[in-house]
């Protein structure tokens, strides 16, 4: 076989393992934000096992650069150590990444329940700054751009609304776009229109989709790894052998 084959696959090697590098960004990422999101939502959850697709995905973000720059240096030098070492990364990138899918998708069919806390915080608003329940209520209806859990209605079923006397809801439910909102809710039109359970589960269903659609993508990349490294392994088998020169 000619050096410019073997100089093709080294290249598609190279080019791969820097793919590897974006996805475990991308992957990295993902796990990142629904940490960040479920550190600041952490109210609203029943229990704390949806952070396991999130901890899975940091775990195989890790790999995967490790895999990238690995595989980068053995298109750079030929070993029989660092091949075999390439190979046992990338089964752990699969196999972590597989796993971290499958729990996302798990978590993402069972947000519902997952939730389920949400109408119980709305509940025990109090209105206070120095209460972290109020808090959380206000920081998630201002960030989401929601009111209530359902919509504004919500508020007039809750012990705080009948407390205040008032026919208002929280200022944080006010629409951005008026800045004369005071949240009297005679004037629904100024107020977000959705409730802040369905802004939750989709912010939460965007990123588990994406750690769920990391696991083919890493698996296209692997098997062009592999079929590259097989290729040069059968068409040079001096490619196994370190250079004793």
């Amino acid at each position: 076989m000619s050096d410019q084959r073997r100089k093709t696959f080294k290249t598609i090697l190279q080019l791969t393992c820097q793919l590897l590098w974006v996805v475990g960004l991308v992957v990295g990422l993902s796990g990142l934000y629904l940490l960040k999101n479920l550190r600041e939502n952490s109210l609203f959850f029943s229990h704390s096992y949806i952070t396991l697709p999130a901890i899975l995905a940091l775990a195989s973000a890790a790999f995967l650069v490790a895999s990238g720059l690995l595989g980068s240096w053995l298109s750079l030098r030929d070993s029989t150590f660092l091949q075999g070492l390439f190979v046992y990364l990338l089964v752990m990138v699969l196999c972590l990444e597989c796993t971290a899918s499958a729990l996302a998708y798990f978590h993402s069919t069972k947000l519902d329940s997952e939730i389920a806390p949400l109408s119980g915080v709305f509940q025990n608003y109090t209105g206070s700054r120095e209460d972290p329940n109020s808090r959380a209520v206000d920081a998630t209806q201002e960030e989401l751009q929601c009111c209530g859990v359902h919509d504004y209605r919500d508020w007039l079923k809750t012990s705080w609304f009948n407390q205040t006397g008032e026919l208002c809801v929280p200022h944080s439910c006010c629409n951005s776009t008026f800045p004369s909102c005071n949240g009297t809710v005679d004037q629904p039109w100024q107020l977000y229109p959705q409730g802040c359970q369905v802004k939750l589960e989709m912010s939460f269903r965007f990123v588990l989709s994406l750690i769920i659609w990391g696991s083919p993508v890493v698996f296209l990349v692997e098997i062009i790894l592999f079929l590259t490294v097989a290729q040069l392994m059968r068409d040079y088998p001096d490619y196994q052998v370190l250079d004793k020169k």
